[in-house]
């Protein structure tokens, strides 16, 4: 079946633009007209960057009702109104470079569409170390309780919640304040042996930092794990959750509704660490994406 994509990124003016624009000039002063011809593109998160670890902001066009949309078996995160609707598709680390597509079905037309895009290349850093066996080869305790945990939170990275109204409402806070020590999607090898890539950011502060919400969210998990030590998981609806690692204090319980700013726990060392830092992770339509990608220049 063809595929239909308008990359938001491009010069193209889209529906939203051409619809909301026309009405604006209508109320202008003909002086005022030509210097508002060309209105400039508003700042919308997260920004679009189309590579393994990126975000797609692909155009579904207008629709009465919000369609749904879905890459494989997952549900995407679609926001707009009737004059516009964009999915948001978190790009897995692991996705190869080339054409990729989500199914997309709406209220008026029960026949599901393709909508295509490109992934394009992007080669990540990689470090190799050398360490004690001991430090990379699990015992068969802690490797059965990592499985136990991988399981459980497999189920957390499945919520889908209703959607935030606005995508400009996706714009996020840094949760604390310091130095970014590690950068998502950096590729670690130990004694030769390849490990998953950083799937966060790490931000380095003093233990007992405050840690606050980056957007208005639930919490939907907490726990003492493995490797994350004290967690946090956040659901900020539609399939757009964070998490938090690390905390020497966890200061909230499943259930609890949270305000952007407000507090969740404190920086620690928890956890599979060296030292005391933030681990915070943003996952997208259940793909771990690059935090920096909703956050203002």
């Amino acid at each position: 079946m063809p595929t239909d994509h308008i990359d938001l990124t491009s010069p193209l003016l889209n529906r939203r633009a051409a619809v909301l624009g026309a009405v604006g000039l209508l109320a202008l002063p003909a002086s005022q007209l030509a210097a508002a011809a060309v209105p400039p593109a508003p700042d919308v998160w997260p920004n679009a960057l189309q590579v393994p670890g990126g975000v797609a902001r692909l155009s579904l066009g207008p629709a009465a009702v919000r369609p749904v949309a879905h890459a494989g078996e997952v549900p995407l995160l679609v926001l707009g109104d009737v004059i516009e609707w964009t999915a948001l598709v978190g790009i897995p680390l692991s996705a190869a470079p080339g054409r990729a597509s989500i199914t997309v079905t709406t209220a008026e037309d029960n026949s599901p569409r393709q909508v295509g895009y490109t992934v394009a290349p992007k080669r990540y850093t990689e470090q190799r170390l050398k360490v004690a066996p001991g430090t990379v080869d699990l015992s068969p305790e802690n490797q059965a309780r990592y499985e136990r945990e991988r399981a459980h939170q497999a189920t957390v990275m499945e919520t889908f919640s209703e959607p935030l109204p606005q995508a400009a409402a996706l714009q996020m806070r840094v949760p604390v304040p310091g130095r970014r020590s590690s950068s998502f999607g950096l590729r670690r090898v130990f004694n030769g042996q390849a490990r998953n890539p950083h799937s966060g950011m790490d931000i380095a502060a003093s233990t007992g930092t405050a840690i606050v919400a980056p957007l208005p969210g639930r919490v939907i998990d907490t726990g003492d794990y493995f490797f994350n030590g004290n967690t946090v998981w956040l659901d900020h609806g539609g399939g757009l959750l964070s998490m938090y690692c690390h905390l020497s204090a966890i200061g909230v319980t499943t259930g609890d509704v949270l305000k952007t700013g407000e507090t969740l726990g404190k920086v620690g060392a928890t956890g599979r660490v060296t030292g005391p830092h933030l681990h915070w992770g943003v996952m997208l339509n259940r793909t771990m994406v690059d935090p920096s990608l909703f956050l203002p220049a």
